[in-house]
């Protein structure tokens, strides 16, 4: 893991639709989901999918609920977090978490976007500091190495979601990145919701 690429665009994407109220992600997260679950049941089991509360439902009543992601943050919670960094959470990243706290089914090497209690700053998030160190070993990655230093980290796994406060665009959104630290590969996304939209249209395209 030495030089970075340049910064990529993903192909082809054409997002214009910014979700930024809970009503606008509830209604984008269930069709994300079902076209998971769709997606995903092809390749592997669908009890590898489920957690240990939808197993039981499962098990018990034959069924699965309709709504798989998190319970809304309230804005007590939402608030903390957004004190706890010193920033205000742009506003798709905002509507989210008042729709769902945190998501466990994210297409591609993301595992898991966290919780706004569990946002951090890639600096001092769990894999941050390691790939700072091995990135900034290269004089060349120091543009990257310096977003990395002031990214907040959203979403984890083999590959990182990443939002950078201080590219703010006229809406209010952040600039946001999806990092393949594996590849040395950074794509740049206009807001947190560009980001789930990519992987949605990745599943439309896989159908």
């Amino acid at each position: 893991m030495g030089r970075m690429d340049e910064t990529t665009k993903p192909e082809g994407s054409e997002v214009t639709d910014v979700l930024t109220t809970p009503e606008e992600w509830r209604r984008f997260l269930e069709r994300y989901d079902e076209r998971y679950m769709k997606s995903e049941a092809s390749d592997r089991e669908l009890v590898d999918l489920l957690d240990e509360d939808q197993l039981d439902l499962l098990e018990e009543e034959g069924r699965l609920e309709q709504w798989l992601g998190e319970a809304p943050a309230r804005e007590e919670e939402l608030a903390a977090a957004e004190e706890r960094l010193g920033v205000r959470f742009p506003p798709s990243l905002r509507g989210f978490f008042l729709a769902s706290n945190g998501w466990k089914r994210v297409k591609g090497w993301v595992d898991l976007v966290q919780p706004c209690g569990d946002v951090a700053w890639m600096r001092e998030s769990e894999a941050g500091p390691d790939l700072i160190q091995i990135y900034g070993e290269d004089p060349d990655n120091d543009d990257y190495v310096q977003l990395f230093r002031r990214s907040i980290e959203v979403a984890a796994g083999e590959d990182l979601w990443l939002l950078d406060p201080t590219d703010v665009g006229p809406d209010g959104e952040w600039a946001a990145y999806l990092f393949a630290p594996k590849y040395g590969d950074l794509q740049e996304f206009s807001s947190f919701s560009a980001l789930f939209h990519d992987g949605y249209e990745d599943m439309e395209d896989d159908e």
